[in-house]
């Protein structure tokens, strides 16, 4: 019961911890469970999305390129209506087709979406005679009444992106109204077209499309999606003027998205209905089938252009991962985008260095003209598993970065494809398997880069190092549905309250709202919550056997009758009432180490690694230490009491007086145990120790009839006075207590530092640890 407390009430501290309050969003942490509070303390891999955990996810359109030519936007207007051409200049002819491709372009952009308009208040457009969107002024007189845009709101931050990058460039959304889509163009002209269909985003085909039909009753399918998926279903002669671009704008760090467009016939349109429609309809299998029409109707596009969207890392992103890694966690970073838009993060946020030598293991690495990708791969996994594993020492816990013999540190990088390879094969020439070269490999490695990465290869991941020898304690953070996979799969999930919904926050553990509020919570929250509930459970063998062993041990000298040592009383409201508020408040409050000592040294987390404080060590220490001061309560009091005439008036003490002593020493010894290792002492500390040795005076003067006279039937009426009024009783709880914490105070006075870290233990509040610092 005592746990199950401490484990609800010490989530409320996380709860409560203002610095986990964000004033953007004027929301603080959210705990879901209260069962894995001491789990934070044990992580070792750290599994984080990249896009709304490592960045803003708060997207800012850059530039694009159109037709193998890449455009910047420019404040002033120019021959091109805002761009700005960057690749060199151009001659009429290809500024007209420029031109035309450019409409296209930002056609498709305002239309292959799912954004909705927000509209402004009706006192707003009382106050304003022309509408401003983003800082682009459009004339009302233009746009039809009451719908004046303000905003957008949609579930993706990209879209938005896109849709404003389009309205900056001349092309504005103005809404979708009965199936019909208004765009309004640069000539100030409201274009209308009919929204027939929309093939929505998927992880698996990582596209979304739109078949419209214009004023003129032209079918056009527009299609925007990721590189990889589209590149394949458009001409290839096209393909290579806008590759280049692609790449250079992810190894920038920025994300990509590619545009096409497709023309359709009323006989091609009719069977792509038809087809949607059945699949909708579909009873079984639907999504199957859904996926095999959007799969045929996506195909023989033409490849537009390209679009390069800004999201820059998070507030103390960097700081956070290096404190992660300090802490001896290794993260590995999951994420669908493109692997040089990832890479290009990990450098950004310090998981990669200059110095770390990468290890590709993906389609491209596994390119070989003359031999199968098996082959390659094979080659490649002994190679790296040769060059970061044979070759080079472990990683080593609890450093900030990780060298080896060469002075040089390794990252692995692998894509989804890559990894379906891994995981379904297996190495016929080698008793491991390739997971198990992979495993091995990313175990020595200081960041691991999973890209292009599908919702349930994330689960997978996860699942695989969880399940791997040692069986590490796994956390997994994100902020969208695609990753809540991969959460739930974690030992321990953390939501990010990110702008992608809630479906992350809802099926994580714990919620908070930026990357950098990890920090605290792992290396403060999570090394005193573990530490609290191991000397929680530790402490409570310790003095039930205090507790059981007089009592074991009495049965040897009653003649085995059974005859309880204590009343009932003292059997009952022991663990109830005389031992639990101390531990309780111990378990809540105690920090052996302020919190900002725990901040400012990541690697003292790595103190509790691999459930250091419950190890057997550990535990034959308290169970000796439990029977050690058993057996001197028991047989203390037996020697003592050796002489029958103990009392002033020559009686004699009997078996309830004999047991009354024993509880006594017990009581006073375990609580004052329990005082000696408190290193953090609060009002409530003293409150419950000190309160809790004076009820139990309280209670033994309560039951035995001196408060209440009407408890003279009671065994023990007027024993436990009777037993104080005698000087040899005095002597002999005085002796035993100080004989059994004897070997605690010689402990805590004369115990010699252990480890590079021992002098962060500070035996005061941070209060006064602040107020030291400052007369420092």
């Amino acid at each position: 019961v005592t746990v199950e407390m401490q484990k609800f009430l010490g989530s409320f501290f996380i709860t409560w911890d203002k610095d986990f309050f964000d004033p953007e969003i004027q929301e603080g942490a959210l705990v879901n469970t209260s069962d894995l509070n001491e789990e934070l303390g044990q992580v070792e891999y750290v599994f984080t999305d990249k896009t709304g955990t490592l960045t803003q996810n708060n997207m800012e359109f850059i530039e694009c390129c159109i037709d193998g030519f890449q455009y910047k936007h420019r404040g002033a207007s120019s021959e091109l209506d805002g761009f700005c051409v960057t690749d060199g200049p151009v001659n009429k002819l290809q500024q007209k087709a420029g031109r035309e491709k450019e409409e296209l372009f930002l056609r498709a952009l305002c239309l292959c979406h799912t954004v909705q308009v927000k509209e402004s208040t009706e006192q707003d457009q009382r106050e304003d005679n022309l509408d401003q969107v983003d800082g682009l002024r459009i004339d009302e007189n233009v746009l039809q009444p009451p719908q004046k845009e303000r905003g957008f709101i949609a579930s993706s931050p990209d879209e938005i992106a896109l849709v404003k990058g389009a309205m900056r460039y001349g092309f504005t959304f103005l809404g979708l109204e009965s199936k019909t889509m208004k765009i309004l163009n640069r000539n100030k002209d409201v274009e209308m077209y009919d929204l027939l269909h929309v093939l929505n985003f998927d992880p698996v085909r990582r596209r979304m499309s739109v078949i419209v039909r214009s004023g003129s009753g032209e079918m056009l399918l527009f299609c925007k999606g990721a590189d990889s998926s589209i590149f394949p279903r458009v001409r290839q002669e096209e393909v290579e003027r806008i590759r280049l671009h692609v790449e250079r704008n992810a190894t920038e760090g920025y994300r990509t998205l590619c545009v096409a467009y497709k023309r359709l016939s009323e006989e091609e349109y009719a069977q792509a209905d038809a087809g949607l429609r059945e699949a909708r309809l579909a009873l079984q299998d639907r999504e199957e089938k859904l996926l095999a029409v959007y799969n045929q109707v996506e195909t023989g596009m033409s490849l537009i252009g390209a679009t390069a969207v800004e999201d820059r890392l998070q507030e103390e992103a960097a700081e956070t991962m290096e404190a992660l890694q300090r802490a001896g966690m290794k993260v590995w970073v999951l994420t669908g985008d493109k692997m040089e838009t990832a890479k290009s993060t990990c450098y950004a946020c310090g998981l990669f260095q200059r110095k770390t030598e990468l290890l590709e293991l993906t389609v491209r690495t596994l390119e070989d003209g003359e031999r199968k990708r098996e082959e390659r791969l094979h080659e490649l996994l002994g190679e790296y598993h040769k060059r970061a594993v044979q070759d080079a020492p472990p990683v080593k816990a609890g450093g900030t970065r990780v060298c080896f013999a060469s002075n040089q540190d390794y990252g692995f990088i692998i894509d989804g494809a890559s990894l379906s390879m891994v995981l379904n094969s297996s190495s016929e020439s080698n008793m491991r398997s390739y997971k198990d070269l992979f495993l091995q490999i990313c175990q020595n490695c200081t960041a691991v880069l999973c890209c292009r990465m599908a919702p349930l290869q994330k689960a997978q991941i996860v699942k695989m190092v969880k399940s791997s020898k040692g069986s590490p304690i796994t956390l997994s953070i994100g902020d969208g549905a695609n990753d809540v996979s991969m959460i739930l799969e974690a030992h321990v999930g953390i939501g990010i309250k990110g702008k992608e919904g809630r479906q992350a926050v809802r099926n994580s553990d714990y919620a908070i709202p930026k990357l950098k509020h990890l920090k605290k919570l792992l290396l403060a929250h999570g090394h005193l919550y573990y530490h609290r509930i191991a000397h929680l459970v530790q402490y409570f063998f310790y003095k039930n056997l205090c507790f059981i062993l007089p009592q074991f041990l009495y049965q040897f000298f009653c003649g085995y009758s059974q005859q309880p040592l204590y009343d009932a009383a003292y059997l009952t409201m022991y663990n109830i009432c005389f031992t639990s508020m101390p531990i309780l408040a111990y378990s809540l409050l105690e920090q052996r180490i302020s919190i900002e000592d725990l901040i400012e040294d990541a690697a003292l987390y790595s103190e509790n690694a691999k459930n250091a404080m419950l190890r057997w060590g550990l535990f034959l220490y308290w169970t000796g230490l439990g029977a050690f001061h058993g057996l001197v309560f028991f047989f203390g009091v037996r020697f003592l009491f050796s002489n029958p005439a103990l009392q002033d008036n020559g009686q004699v003490f009997g078996n309830w007086s004999y047991g009354t002593i024993v509880f006594t020493v017990l009581v006073f010894t375990v609580t004052l145990k329990l005082a000696l290792d408190t290193r953090h002492w609060t009002w409530i500390n003293h409150f419950v120790i000190w309160g809790s040795l004076a009820f139990y005076v309280f209670f033994s003067f309560f039951w035995g009839g001196i408060i209440w006279p009407f408890m003279k039937q009671q065994r023990l009426y007027f024993v436990f006075a009777n037993m104080l009024s005698s000087v040899s009783a005095w002597l002999v709880i005085i002796l035993l207590i100080l004989l059994s914490l004897l070997p605690e105070i010689l402990l805590v006075v004369l115990r010699n530092p252990r480890g590079p870290y021992t002098r962060k233990i500070a035996a005061v509040t941070p209060l006064s640890y602040k107020h030291l610092n400052e007369q420092k």
